[in-house]
């Protein structure tokens, strides 16, 4: 009903009566929790929003097939949900995505915002809930205690397809990579410190390996979400529902969401434990992880130009310095690491609303949809942009990697077999101390003769098994050359 200021209407729940704006579908429950809960300004993902009017869609049409459901009202309702998810009225859900336990101001919006759009589809007027009631119809077989841990599966399961999407493409993008420069052979890198040599095919291969497993357990994870627990009402039990409503509502949620759901094994778990979002969260933990190594990698191989490593060269996207002129940064790995370091802060957040739960329900879920749903977010547009704006145009430069690859000293590992661990260091203390190359110093020892050398010596041959030559050893240490030497760190 009208106000009698201009532009507000009067409605009134069992606190009392409040001013709700006149040309907004909320109501009463809402405009109380715009007002409470001033907390961040963020409002919903779209696809919560959707993934609701999804869930109100589901339970008018199963409830009106059940005859519980007036068939005038459940079309209406269900008309008005199909405008909800499509995001015609995304902006009459104002509300913070901090807000009160359990995100009853989240479902309570949804079923004001579908129950005036249906009142107006039936000719009334909003907030004349005579014709359809936010509670009694819209809301009718449901709780937001299996209202919204379904709306954050959904959800979750609407937003990781694009994200799956981009890892496919960033690893597709290393291996592309993978197989221009595997011929290329680098110096490889533990500690911090020259080790044994290795293709880059073989590192670019080994990003999209570990982009691979993470894309492996985030579906591991999506299997989780797809059992609902809509239907358990309050506390899982059903109460309030027909005996046949959690199978009808949920077969519905699959045809209009295209995806394949079932009915909790236990709906009383359903309710309260969080450990599905927990699974999803710790999978793109997992994923941020992975990508940090990733991008430090990227970021100390193109290190330099001129004074360090530099054998790869990222794309240049922006200046690097106010200050220094011609400086290049890598500006979109460090973004990437910056998105990631997020992404894990959220996922402590989860699991500390996962475990918080009391008795039958937890009350967290509003926090942990929204640190899931903007993790997720985080990750998709960071993996297109590191792709699109870094990997894509990455290079190798071969002539830097070789010009490092002689210079290193870690290489004396292939001769472990040949000459023994004790006098590979002790030529290795030589080369350092005489600041010589390698080869060099095991010539002028008279070690080795400069044929086999250069057979032991092939850096790609390195870069995968290989048999000892047993003859080539025996000669090597039967030399006068070698039991010289030998003797001589005694």
């Amino acid at each position: 009903m009208e106000g009698r200021e201009t532009g507000v209407r009067v409605e009134r729940d069992s606190l009392g009566s409040m001013d709700v704006p006149a040309e907004a579908y909320y109501g009463i429950f809402t405009e109380r929790a715009r007002r409470n809960f001033q907390i961040s300004g963020i409002r919903a993902e779209r696809n919560f929003i959707k993934a609701l009017a999804l869930i109100k869609k589901a339970a008018a049409a199963a409830n009106t097939e059940l005859w519980l459901l007036d068939k005038s009202i459940g079309d209406a309702i269900v008309a008005a949900s199909e405008e909800v998810a499509e995001g015609k009225w995304d902006e009459q859900f104002p509300l913070d995505v901090f807000q009160a336990g359990a995100g009853t101001p989240f479902n309570m919006n949804c079923n004001e915002v579908i129950a005036n759009l249906a009142i107006e589809k039936l000719g009334g007027s909003k907030g004349d809930y005579s014709l359809v009631h936010p509670n009694n119809h819209v809301n009718m077989a449901q709780s937001s205690n299996d209202v919204i841990p379904t709306a954050i599966r959904i959800s979750t399961l609407f937003s990781l397809q694009p994200l799956m999407s981009e890892i496919g493409k960033l690893a597709g993008g290393f291996r592309k990579k993978a197989e221009e420069y595997k011929a290329v052979v680098k110096t490889g890198r533990t500690h911090l410190e020259d080790a044994v040599p290795i293709r880059f095919g073989q590192v670019f291969n080994s990003y999209a390996k570990a982009l691979d497993d993470c894309a492996r357990k985030i579906k591991a994870a999506e299997d989780s979400l797809l059992q609902l627990g809509i239907g358990g009402t309050a506390v899982g039990t059903g109460i309030n529902t027909h005996p046949r409503f959690k199978q009808l509502v949920v077969a519905k949620l699959s045809e209009y969401a295209g995806l394949n759901f079932s009915v909790a094994a236990d709906y009383v778990l359903a309710t309260w434990s969080a450990s599905a979002f927990l699974e999803a969260s710790n999978s793109l933990r997992l994923l941020a992880a992975e990508v940090v190594k990733i991008c430090n990698d990227l970021m100390l191989l193109n290190s330099g130009p001129k004074t360090a490593i530099a054998e790869i060269v990222l794309p240049e996207v922006e200046p690097g310095s106010s200050i220094m002129p011609g400086k290049v940064n890598p500006s979109i790995p460090e973004c990437a690491i910056m998105t990631c370091y997020q992404v894990l802060g959220n996922d402590y957040a989860v699991a500390e609303a996962a475990k918080s739960g009391q008795m039958e329900l937890n009350v967290m879920t509003p926090l942990i949809a929204f640190d899931l749903l903007w993790s997720i977010k985080l990750m998709t547009n960071m993996l297109k942009m590191l792709d699109e704006f870094c990997v894509s145009g990455m290079t190798v430069n071969a002539e830097r990697t070789q010009q490092l690859l002689e210079k290193g000293l870690s290489m004396v590992t292939a001769l472990n077999p040949y000459i023994g661990y004790e006098v590979a260091a002790e030529i290795v203390k030589i080369a350092l101390r005489d600041n010589k190359p390698l080869p060099q110093v095991i010539l002028e020892s008279k070690i080795l003769e400069e044929k086999d050398l250069s057979k032991i010596l092939d850096a790609k041959a390195m870069t995968e098994p290989g048999l000892v030559d047993k003859q080539l050893q025996q000669r090597i240490q039967g030399s006068e050359g070698f039991k010289r030497f030998k003797q001589s760190l005694r």
